[in-house]
C-alpha cells in the first residue's frame, strides 16, 4: 500500500538496533478512547526480531527510532529498556484524534500496528434561551444548543414540584402556553463523558385576574368589620372597592389595605348604614374580574364562609375600564 511504501522509505534512514514486536498488518485497527485533557499512552512492545521502528500520525512522522520529528512538546516516547516503544500524548485535544501507526522493519517487509485515538469531550451548553415573559395562549420555543463528543443528548424539565421530564432535543415547543406551565425550565446536556452541563430558563406567563377567594364579615354595630379579597394574576392585579355604584377610598371610616394579591376593606366603626353588598374589583392590563362580599349584622343568617358571588354587571365593568383608561 501507499502507507507501507512510505514507511519502508522512511525506515531505510532509521538506524538499526531498536527492535519492536512484529504485528500482523492484516489485524483490524484498535481504538483507544480518552477524555479531552487526559494523557494518552499508545502501546507498542519490542523484541529482538526486528531492527527499525517509527511512529506516524496519518502521514506525519512523530518519532523515527529515538529521534523526535514532531515539534509538539506534549508528545514523548515511553521506553522500558528495549522492551517497549510506546507513545505518550499529554493533555489530548480533539485535533489529536486519528490513526497512529507503529511501523516495523523486519527482514521480509515493513509491518504496521495501527491504533485509532478517539477523543471524548464533555458536554458544554453554549447557547440557551433568555428568560422570557409571554401572555397566556402564546406559542413558545425554548432553545438549548450544546457541543461535545459524542454529541450530547438534550433533555428538558419544568422544575415544578413534580419536575416531570419533557421533550428531548435542542428545541422545546410549547403550544398555547397556560399559567401552570410558567416556571423554571432546566436544560441538561449529557454524553456520559463527565457530569452533565445544566442551564435554566425562567418563563413568566401573564394572565388576567381571577378572584379566587373572598370572605364576608359578620360584625355588630360599633365594631370594626373586615372584608377579604384575594386574586390570582400576572402581572399583579390592582384592586378597587365599590359600594353599590360608588367607588370607595380610604377615609376616617373606611380603610383599604393592599398587599400583593390580597386586599382588605376595613370599616372602622360599623353602623346600620354600612351593612350590605360590597364589590372587590381586580384588574391588570389583560383583563378584569370582580366578586361580591357582604358586611352583615349578626343573626341575619348569611353564610360568611361562602366564596361570594361573582358579579359581571355592565356598569361596574364599564366603570372600572374607564377608570383604568383615565390612568393611562
Amino acid at each position: 500500500s501507499r502507507l507501507q511504501a512510505c514507511v519502508f522509505r522512511l525506515l531505510c534512514f532509521i538506524p538499526t538496533g531498536f527492535p519492536v514486536i512484529s504485528v500482523d498488518s492484516q489485524r483490524s485497527t484498535d481504538n483507544i478512547t480518552i477524555r479531552q485533557g487526559d494523557t494518552a499512552v499508545i502501546r507498542c512492545y519490542v523484541d529482538d526480531k526486528v531492527s527499525k521502528v517509527a511512529w506516524l500520525n496519518r502521514s506525519n512522522i512523530i518519532f523515527a527510532g529515538e529521534d523526535k520529528w514532531s515539534l509538539d512538546p506534549r508528545v514523548e516516547l515511553v521506553t522500558q529498556g528495549q522492551l517497549e516503544y510506546s507513545l505518550r500524548i499529554q493533555k489530548v485535544d480533539v485535533f489529536d484524534e486519528g490513526p497512529y501507526t507503529c511501523s516495523i522493519q523486519t527482514k521480509q517487509q515493513p509491518k504496521t500496528s495501527q491504533v485509532y485515538l478517539i477523543i471524548q469531550v464533555p458536554p458544554v451548553i453554549y447557547k440557551v434561551s433568555d428568560d422570557i415573559i409571554v401572555n397566556e395562549g402564546s406559542n413558545v420555543t425554548l432553545t438549548c444548543l450544546a457541543s461535545g463528543r459524542p454529541d450530547p443528548s438534550i433533555t428538558w424539565r419544568l422544575l415544578n414540584p413534580s419536575a416531570e421530564a419533557l421533550d428531548v432535543g435542542e428545541y422545546l415547543e410549547i403550544s398555547g402556553i397556560v399559567r401552570s406551565q410558567a416556571g423554571r425550565y432546566e436544560c441538561k446536556a449529557s454524553n456520559d463523558v463527565s457530569t452533565p452541563d445544566v442551564k435554566y430558563v425562567n418563563v413568566v406567563v401573564n394572565y388576567p385576574p381571577y378572584i379566587k377567594e373572598v370572605r364576608s364579615s359578620e360584625t355588630p354595630v360599633g365594631q370594626a368589620g373586615v372584608l377579604h379579597c384575594e386574586a390570582s394574576a400576572v402581572p399583579q392585579p390592582e384592586f378597587e372597592w365599590y359600594r353599590d355604584e360608588r367607588r370607595l377610598s380610604s377615609s376616617q371610616s373606611v380603610s383599604i389595605q393592599i398587599s400583593g394579591s390580597r386586599t382588605l376593606l376595613v370599616v372602622a366603626n360599623v353602623t346600620e348604614d354600612d351593612y350590605g353588598n360590597y364589590t372587590c374589583v381586580a384588574t391588570n392590563r389583560l383583563g378584569i374580574h370582580n366578586a361580591s362580599v357582604f358586611l352583615y349584622k349578626p343573626g341575619t343568617g348569611r353564610d360568611i364562609n361562602a366564596s361570594g358571588c361573582v358579579c359581571q354587571s355592565f356598569w361596574l365593568l364599564l366603570l372600572s375600564v374607564l377608570s383604568a383608561l383615565l390612568k393611562c
